[in-house]
């Protein structure tokens, strides 16, 4: 039944997207990048097979299901480029969603002397080969997306992606995070952004977690 009813969802949204085709090729709008991009038709049987590949979670989702459950992390964090990090500690519970497609954790810990809570989704996007993240916390309105790959040779997942840059009011900056997942019980993340003062890519944390057993 499950199957059945994810074949019509594919073969609703097939149709869906074969419309916005139609209005896209039919809209005044030449500036989108859609427009201008060359259509190639796909046979309905062919779309939902497509479909369904894209929503069945596979080996990369069953990875990050071995993540599930409550670790504790050592947190180091540098606010540029050659200073000494400041160190705290934090907790985070992660827990597959969505019949295994994705996995949810939230963060609770402290930052610079004050609370600090997070959310986020991580997944395996079946078609693009690529695993992705969103962010969200509270010392900030934005949303952080990322795109990784998969390094076999050293368990890690390499993102990235862009933020929203305060001190340069409606810029971005770009981000990079290293996930290495050590061992079933030791896992560590790395992230590097933009030194303020000379845009070059410095890392601006580390956390190395244990699991709670």
């Amino acid at each position: 039944m499950k199957n059945l009813l994810l074949a019509a969802f594919a073969a609703s949204v097939f149709i869906a997207c074969d419309k916005a085709k139609i209005d896209v090729k039919t809209s005044s709008d030449t500036t989108d990048s859609i427009a201008n991009e060359e259509w190639k038709p796909v046979d309905s049987a062919t779309a939902t097979k497509a479909w369904m590949d894209y929503a069945t979670p596979g080996e990369m989702q069953k990875m990050l299901a071995k993540s599930d459950g409550n670790w504790i992390g050592e947190t180091k964090m540098w606010m540029e480029s050659g200073s000494q990090p400041m160190m705290s500690k934090s907790e985070a519970a992660n827990k597959m969603v969505f019949d295994g497609r994705y996995q949810m954790s939230t963060h609770k810990g402290d930052m610079m002397g004050m609370p600090f809570e997070g959310i986020s989704i991580v997944g395996y996007d079946n078609s693009k080969k690529k695993f992705v993240s969103s962010w969200i916390d509270n010392m900030g309105t934005g949303i952080m997306n990322m795109e990784g790959t998969w390094n076999a040779s050293n368990k890690s997942i390499e993102f990235k992606g862009k933020m929203t840059d305060p001190s340069r009011p409606g810029k971005d900056c770009n981000v990079r995070e290293v996930f290495t997942f050590v061992d079933d019980n030791t896992q560590k993340m790395e992230m590097f952004g933009s030194d303020h003062k000379t845009g070059k890519e410095f890392k601006t944390m580390e956390i190395n977690y244990t699991r709670v057993k």
